[in-house]
């Protein structure tokens, strides 16, 4: 991917097939703070414009080869380079040629010879705008991405509250199981409202996941695992699934907020009952990895496993493990899953499972105690 503009006042790709235009206006631009990248032929331009998206072209349209129109044409096809603002230098006023150029993308042009005055006062009015639009893509991005997070974390303890207050709601309910059942409805209201206020709070879980947070309350692998089967045991049981648990003694403790790695397997447990549910199966498995000073936490299954030919694509947004819609999934899980644990400094992956079934498996450094 291209590198975005990497100086305050922006950067400017300057094309001119005359070395004396190209050093006299690369010289006024950079004497008033701009980052300017010459060029002197089409082929050039281009190549720089891929290597470093401008915050603005300044172009000479009538050069031999690549003329201006041509380089135009040729960066339209690279969506870094479509909403890159040209202005276009020509010594003539010609209106067909005017007309061409703006029909060719142009947002302005400065004919030659040209007042510096003029040039600077063009130049800033376009770089200002982009960089502008810039900022508000950018904001409307994160935005959007934090919408996608708060609504991803939510899923999953509404999605409790959901089950338990349907089973309280059926006639059979089995009486001694009904204090759970609230328990359950509880814990996971309380969750979410602790999912909003850290997220109105500022404190997003990537960025905690990353340091800001993630060592404040370390994840004990036992503890999780407890807390997972007393969350999901239910669910699981009410989909014919049994859930099993392979911890050793002594457990350790991994350099992970608890509620951020609770986050992550969730996902990885709500996948296997949607997608793995006639296996009959799953397994929460604590185990020492072979990368000395990790651990892991694998969630097996005896599902269908995932497909050969999604694999490659098995992390990325927005991917789902089949075709199936429930009406809750976004697709999002994994892919922030995986964000979130090699921020951390580890890494999630899948595995095959030997004799069939699908094996997630999170990998943590071993959280640093005093002694």
């Amino acid at each position: 991917m291209p590198e975005t503009t990497s100086n305050a006042s922006g950067r400017i790709l300057v094309v001119d097939d005359q070395p004396a235009n190209l050093r006299v206006v690369s010289t006024l631009l950079s004497r008033n703070g701009y980052d300017v990248v010459p060029a002197g032929t089409g082929a050039e331009a281009l190549e720089h414009a891929l290597a470093a998206t401008p915050d603005l072209l300044l172009l000479d349209m009538l050069m031999p080869g690549m003329d201006g129109f041509q380089l135009l044409a040729q960066m339209r096809h690279h969506p870094s380079l479509q909403d890159m603002p040209v202005i276009f230098l020509t010594a003539a006023q010609d209106r067909e040629l005017l007309l061409r150029a703006f029909d060719s993308g142009a947002v302005d042009y400065v004919t030659k010879p040209f007042i510096p005055e003029e040039l600077l006062a063009r130049v800033s009015a376009h770089v200002a705008l982009k960089q502008a639009r810039d900022r508000l893509e950018r904001v409307a991005r994160e935005r959007q991405e934090l919408v996608n997070l708060v609504a991803h974390d939510l899923k999953n303890p509404l999605s409790s509250v959901l089950f338990a207050s349907d089973i309280l709601m059926q006639d059979g309910c089995r009486p001694e199981r009904i204090p759970r059942y609230l328990q359950m409805i509880h814990e996971s209201a309380h969750d979410a409202i602790g999912y909003i206020r850290r997220y109105l709070e500022g404190q997003e879980r990537i960025a905690a996941a990353q340091g800001g947070e993630a060592h404040t309350h370390p994840a004990a692998l036992h503890d999780t695992v407890e807390w997972l089967a007393q969350r999901y045991e239910l669910q699981l049981e009410s989909r014919g699934m049994h859930l099993q648990m392979v911890v050793p003694d002594p457990c350790g403790t991994v350099a992970i907020d608890r509620r951020v790695l609770r986050q992550v397997a969730e996902n990885l447990i709500t996948n296997a009952m949607k997608y793995a549910a006639d296996g009959n199966e799953l397994t929460l498995e604590i185990t020492r990895s072979s990368n000395s000073g990790f651990w892991q936490l694998r969630v097996l299954d005896r599902g269908g496993g995932v497909p050969t030919e999604k694999r490659r694509d098995l992390f990325k947004p927005f991917m789902r493990l089949s075709g199936r819609e429930d009406g809750l999934s976004s697709g999002l899980g994994l892919s922030l899953a995986r964000q979130i644990i090699v921020g951390a400094g580890g890494d999630l992956w899948y595995e095959d499972r030997d004799g069939g079934g699908a094996v997630f498996v999170i990998e943590l450094p071993a959280a640093h105690t005093l002694d």
